[in-house]
């Protein structure tokens, strides 16, 4: 393709970058009528990473084990006031497991139950029972499931808190929340354990049936589903302001991006913009774009893709490990914001 650059266009959509007095030696005025060969794309180099799917090794238990929080009723035979008391604030029956995981019941004091079955716990009372009683019978069932919290957040038809009552996986978490909305932004949904973002593809889960990413769900988890509205890129390095870019209506070139950053390029190596690409929470790109050849008319503008992370040097560095490292210190400032493959390969110790 070939096309025709008159110099009035490219001061109109250069002017960023003409307006610094270190562009005068580098961006000439070009005769009118002449034409450029445009031969493709700016991208020096791109590099894929896919980081592992996280697998439970092994399957959770099929029996429910109480823990901080349950609600567990306790039938004493023939002795009712030795068992769970009535609440006259919620009329339900039982005693609530503290949150060291012991239950307080009448005559036999305090006892650890958690972590037990119900089986477990109706032996281990029994026992203590049996300093008191004669041959105890008792019965323990759960009046109320609060010890493993399920938390979806986001774009889900009903979001809230869900407790399990059964081991469940994440296809079942979702469908907790019956379902997502038409707004669900799957390529940014994450499963979130520990304050960590977990590597786990909701994408390829729900919409091309990859039961490897189908993972056990623990108690206290949070299922994060954003919506597709607000779409950023963030711009690091030589810029003078630094942080999130706004895509209005979903659309932005490189060069439009690094203009919103105010890109300084008297300390900035434009040649070798670094970009890390999202596509999945497990698999992203690594690319090295030449924003000089975009500049000089001899490749088309660069396209950015939504939570595309850009890192124009201060000088010329020689792998991304080094790049990496430099742009460290901005990614866990803007942490919360980023894509979930940014933030488990980077800023969860797993990038070698």
């Amino acid at each position: 393709m070939r096309v025709a650059y008159r110099f009035g266009r490219i001061l109109f959509g250069l002017g960023f970058l003409l307006g610094l007095s270190a562009c005068a030696s580098t961006y000439t005025d070009l005769p009118a009528g002449t034409v450029l060969e445009v031969t493709g794309s700016a991208v020096v180099s791109q590099e894929t990473v896919v980081v592992p799917t996280f697998v439970d090794v092994t399957p959770p238990s099929a029996d429910y084990r109480v823990g901080p929080g349950d609600v567990l009723y306790v039938n004493v035979q023939a002795r009712p006031e030795l068992g769970s008391p009535i609440s006259s604030a919620s009329d339900v029956k039982g005693t609530r497991i503290d949150g060291e995981g012991r239950l307080h019941l009448p005559l036999i004091g305090v006892v650890e139950v958690a972590g037990l079955t119900l089986t477990e716990v109706e032996t281990r009372l029994s026992q203590a029972y049996s300093t008191y009683l004669q041959r105890p019978w008792l019965v323990v069932e759960i009046a109320e499931y609060r010890s493993r919290p399920l938390y979806l957040i986001g774009q889900f038809r009903n979001a809230g808190t869900y407790y399990m009552d059964r081991p469940m996986t994440l296809l079942q978490g979702v469908s907790a929340g019956d379902g997502l909305l038409d707004s669900a932004n799957l390529r940014s949904a994450r499963l979130l354990r520990e304050k960590k973002t977990m590597a786990v593809d909701l994408l390829a889960l729900l919409e091309g049936g990859d039961t490897n990413q189908n993972v056990w769900l623990h108690g206290g988890d949070t299922i994060y589903v954003p919506d597709d509205k607000n779409q950023n890129v963030f711009v690091f390095g030589a810029v003078l302001k630094p942080g999130p870019v706004v895509m209005p209506n979903g659309s932005l070139t490189l060069s439009q991006a690094l203009a919103a950053a105010n890109l300084n390029d008297v300390r900035g190596h434009t040649g070798y913009i670094r970009i890390i690409r999202s596509y999945t929470p497990v698999r992203g790109e690594l690319l090295v774009v030449d924003l000089d050849a975009i500049l000089r008319g001899e490749a088309l503008p660069f396209p950015l893709t939504k939570g595309d992370v850009i890192y124009v040097p201060r000088s010329r560095i020689g792998n991304w490990n080094e790049a990496i490292s430099e742009i460290l210190p901005s990614l866990q400032l803007f942490s919360a914001l980023l894509q979930p493959f940014v933030q488990i390969q980077y800023l969860s110790g797993n990038n070698n």
